[in-house]
């Protein structure tokens, strides 16, 4: 016996292992693979290597997160990520699987992420004859009436075997008698039904009863079996069984009717009469307990009624075996099979499943990435079944069919910007082609990564800062600010001077910046009178990979302070004192011109608009001083009375908020007619001395101020593109000032055009209010008179 056993096992084996060959050279052509196992195998058992099979490499299945897509339920099958070996992961009990099924194919769906790939897997599970015959019940008696002809066929109760194929019941046998032969009839999905067959008339007096053994077989190698005793009583007499009305019995009804809906109604005769031609009906001892748990018969009437709910997804035909028999003391009965058709309606919605999801993609995706592979399933069959696909307007998404049916893959269509939308909530709509249709509606949520496609963007282009001079050295001056569109890192900016040799950059060593404010420190002090303008250039780079960056001119003018005090020109003694003398005659009218006091201040505007008082004077009615231009005039004629020297000690102050001053004296002497002129010749000579010097220095000063002038000019050229400057003159309102060297600059910002002014103005000019003392606006007009000018008197 164990001999037996092993040589039906290595069969077993080398045909398990001819199936499996069979298998992968059918998944090749197929573009799946299949495996075959035995039930009940142990756990762990190895299906097979899907990776080798399929061609995929070993080292990447665990990076792109290589896995089986299972439902709710423990999963049977799980696959090594390291190797891609399929194993068993629990025991499998086919009959708990696929019950009776003539083949148990178990589908797997495996996936691969990053990027997206899925392979159907199929394994079928082998039975395995672990499972006896069993009948119903261990004895059945039997009511024959002797009158019976032979070759009348009594159904006996079939025996189950959860096993299926070839180890489910193969066929049956009768004990040995003289009465009695059994016959198989095969009902398909029923199994096959033993009959008892009178092949000998019965004698009730020879005997009463006839017992038999009835042994039920399987396919197994060797077989199982089960058994049932038989007691076939023998009855006298009723020789007529129902007769059906009709020869085959079938109608088609839809499924979902109502509890208690008439399927049909049988109809059968006796030609009995009294007991032994009432027929009560029934269904046949071996129908199935689940058709009975579908359907009832009205004993009386034989109409079939629904009872329980029909489902057509879950079968569409039934079989069943209704028996007439009669009330006769020894019964007869006619068995007819009874087909009942079941028709689809349209009662399931499409159900969608998002198998493998990619929630963030990148917004670089190129049309055609995909997003999400989706399976949609319709239980319903026919147009009921058949489901179209759908996704909203107006998003760059769409669905593509697959070649698996009912698949489709979530692909973009069209670029996407996250700047513009970063998520998007994508409502999937399956509806099938049933009437009236039914649909579903699933929502899936992508949001899109941000990538490093902006640049920073500064906030102005250029930037203009007005400083004013005598800043703290350290301190911050001004500030630049620049966004970026992108998110996190990408939009994270800092900030750098662009430094290089030009000379217009040397300027930018005493510049430093706060790599992440964008705040401009300025290291030192600056000083309007040596610099009045200057530009560079500020970078902001993001933090993304690779960087971006982006640049923006600054232009930055000085303003001006009054940090200068005024310097006497003349007069100017040979020791370098502010003092003079100065002779004039006894004679001379009121009006007479004593001299000049010259003054220069190195301030602009107001800073540099001087101002002349007399301080001290020894005669208040013999001098006057004009308070714009210096001038000493007399304001009377000399008198016999009057001194012969005075002593005037001038103050000259400029205009700033905090007025800075310088002090000059001039001794006048009154000397009669012929001395002045005597002396007129020898004062004349040292006055030329002196105003060679005075000349030399004017010209120095006028050659710096021409310079800085240049410079100033150059720069608004350069600031202006080469736009033609309108230059518009205004004056201050002191009509003929004249006292102090002074110059002028006109720029333009923006839409207003400005002018930094030195002392010297004409009628008409007007200051801004709000000004920066030193600033005029002007007027929308066009002039020539703009211009830098040195003022002597």
């Amino acid at each position: 016996m164990e001999q037996r056993g092993c040589k039906a096992w290595r069969e077993r084996k080398r045909s398990f292992a001819f199936m499996v060959v069979l298998n992968i050279l059918f998944s090749v052509a197929s573009a799946q693979i299949r495996y075959s196992i035995s039930e009940e195998v142990s756990d762990e058992t190895v299906v097979g290597n899907i990776a080798k099979d399929l061609g995929l490499d070993k080292s990447a299945l665990k990076e792109r997160g290589y896995r089986i897509v299972t439902g709710s339920t423990e999963p049977l099958f799980q696959v090594n990520q390291n190797d891609g070996i399929l194993y068993v992961s629990r025991k499998i009990d086919r009959e708990e699987v696929c019950a009776q099924t003539s083949a148990c194919l178990i589908n797997l769906k495996t996936v691969l992420e990053n990027p997206l790939e899925v392979h159907y897997v199929g394994v079928e599970v082998l039975d395995i004859n672990d499972h006896s015959p069993m009948f119903p019940e261990h004895e059945k008696a039997l009511e024959i009436s002797e009158s019976v002809l032979p070759g009348v066929r009594i159904p006996l109760p079939p025996a189950r075997d959860p096993d299926g194929g070839p180890f489910s019941v193969q066929h049956y046998k009768l004990s040995p008698n003289d009465h009695f032969r059994l016959e198989v009839k095969d009902k398909g999905e029923d199994g096959k039904i033993p009959i008892l067959v009178v092949q000998k008339s019965l004698d009730r007096e020879a005997a009463r009863s006839h017992s038999l053994v009835l042994t039920a077989l399987d396919g197994g190698k060797p077989p199982k079996s089960g058994e049932i005793n038989i007691l076939a009583n023998v009855l006298d007499i009723n020789d007529n069984a129902p007769v059906f009305s009709k020869d085959i019995y079938s109608v088609m009804i839809d499924e979902n009717v109502p509890l208690g809906t008439t399927v049909i109604q049988v109809n059968a005769t006796d030609l009995d009469e009294g007991s032994n031609g009432d027929v009560v009906y029934s269904f046949s001892s071996f129908v199935n307990r689940r058709l009975i748990n579908i359907f009832d018969i009205n004993p009386s009437t034989g109409e079939i009624i629904v009872k329980g709910l029909i489902d057509y997804e879950e079968k569409d035909r039934y079989e069943i075996e209704i028996q007439a028999a009669d009330k006769g003391f020894a019964p007869l009965a006619t068995q007819k099979s009874v087909i009942i058709k079941i028709g689809d309606v349209n009662d399931n919605a499409p159900v969608i499943e998002v198998t493998s999801f990619s929630s963030s993609i990148p917004e670089d995706s190129r049309p055609g990435t995909t997003v999400a592979l989706i399976s949609v399933n319709d239980l319903d069959s026919g147009l009921n079944g058949k489901v179209i696909c759908s996704i909203g307007e107006g998003v760059p998404f769409t669905l593509s069919p697959s070649v698996q049916d009912k698949m489709f893959s979530l692909v973009t269509k069209s670029p996407l910007d996250r700047e513009k939308q970063s998520q998007y909530d994508l409502t999937i709509t399956a509806k099938d082609a049933g009437q009236p249709s039914l649909s579903s509606e699933k929502t899936i949520h992508v949001v899109v990564s941000d990538v490093n496609d902006n640049r920073p963007e500064f906030l102005l282009s250029p930037y203009t800062f007005y400083v004013t001079e005598g800043n703290i050295p350290g301190a911050s001056v001004f500030s630049v600010k620049a966004s970026d569109r992108d998110e996190n890192d990408n939009a994270l900016i800092s900030y750098h001077i662009f430094r290089n040799t030009s000379t217009d950059n040397k300027l930018t060593s005493f510049l430093n910046i706060n790599s992440e404010s964008g705040d401009i420190l300025a290291l030192k002090s600056f000083d309007f009178e040596t610099l009045k303008t200057f530009h560079f250039q500020v970078v902001a780079t993001d933090s993304g990979t690779p960087p971006l960056s982006s640049n923006v001119t600054v232009n930055v003018f000085i303003l001006d302070q009054n940090d200068n005090a005024p310097v006497i020109l003349y007069p100017v003694s040979s020791n370098g004192s502010a003092e003079g003398v100065e002779e004039i005659p006894r004679n001379v009218n009121a009006g007479h011109l004593v001299t000049k006091v010259r003054a220069y201040d190195a301030d602009i505007g107001y800073n540099g608009w001087l101002l002349f008082s007399l301080q001290e004077v020894t005669d208040h009615s013999l001098f006057g001083l004009d308070r714009y231009t210096g001038q000493i005039r007399t304001l009377r004629s000399f008198t016999e009375t009057d001194e012969a020297e005075h002593k005037l000690l001038i103050l000259v102050k400029d205009n700033g908020n905090v007025s800075l001053s310088a002090t000059a004296t001039v001794i006048v002497k009154v000397v009669e007619p012929k001395e002045a002129f005597a002396a007129s010749d020898v004062k004349s000579a040292a006055k030329e001395d002196e105003g060679n010097d005075v000349t030399f220095y004017l010209m120095i000063t006028l050659g710096s101020v021409s310079v800085l002038f240049l410079i100033s000019i150059i720069v608004l050229i350069a600031m202006q593109c080469s736009k033609t400057t309108d230059y518009t003159s205004k004056y201050l309102q002191e009509p003929n000032y004249d006292g102090t060297l002074c110059h002028s600059i006109q720029y333009r910002s923006g839409d207003k055009r400005y002018m930094l002014v030195g002392p010297r103005m004409s009628i008409g000019s007007t200051i801004a209010p709000g000004s920066h003392a030193n600033t005029l606006v002007l007027p929308d007009r066009r002039s020539a008179s703009g211009e830098v000018r040195l003022c002597l008197p």
